[in-house]
């Protein structure tokens, strides 16, 4: 099977490549993430993907757009404020957006199937990736290969630390990180 497998990062693809090669699936990589913000944490998110592609001798389509403006468009926020955006509807529509680039370059590069270190995460919800996915699937004549590789994210963190991969905190979008920041706030005045 020939699989493009879209990568949010280096830390999240380690395990998943590991069982995609298990399985004798040999992934091209596929890098586009206009979600991922600031600026730093998107290059430093992209760097260490070119660090595992390095590592493991692997084949990389990269579609480099740091893309706040058009993030925030997506979302649909006319301002940098989300308040009336709730955090499912915004992880539908950061979801659609990279899953279909990769399904369309998929689909122009001849690939069978594309897929997504996104399923390896335990914060992400598998069932809207995986609806997304199909309909996708549909839309552009190309399989999406669902895969439930969340027994393996602790161990692909692993991984990825003794690659010296960098490690992010938070999910990518700014909104994301924003909460990062909120929570132990919130802990703190609500015990």
């Amino acid at each position: 099977m020939k699989l493009l497998f879209h990568c949010c990062c280096g830390p999240c693809a380690a395990a998943c490549i590991e069982d995609l090669v298990a399985e004798n699936i040999q992934p091209r990589l596929f890098w586009y993430n206009p979600n991922i913000h600031p600026y730093t944490e998107y290059s430093s998110r992209r760097g260490a993907l070119a660090q595992l592609v390095s590592a493991q001798n692997l084949e990389l389509d990269m579609i480099d757009e740091y893309g706040l403006r058009l993030f925030l468009r997506a979302i649909g926020c006319e301002t940098e404020s989300a308040a009336d955006n709730t955090h499912t509807a915004r992880c539908n529509v950061c979801y659609r957006m990279r899953l279909e680039r990769a399904a369309a370059h998929a689909a122009a590069e001849g690939f069978d199937a594309f897929s997504t270190s996104l399923l390896i995460s335990p914060y992400q919800n598998h069932d809207e990736i995986r609806r997304i996915g199909g309909e996708l699937a549909a839309q552009y004549g190309v399989a999406f290969l669902y895969r439930d590789f969340r027994p393996r994210f602790r161990e692909g963190q692993a991984q990825a630390r003794a690659l010296g991969l960098y490690m992010q905190k938070y999910c990518g979008c700014i909104f994301s990180e924003e909460e990062r920041y909120l929570k132990p706030k919130q802990r703190q005045e609500h015990p």
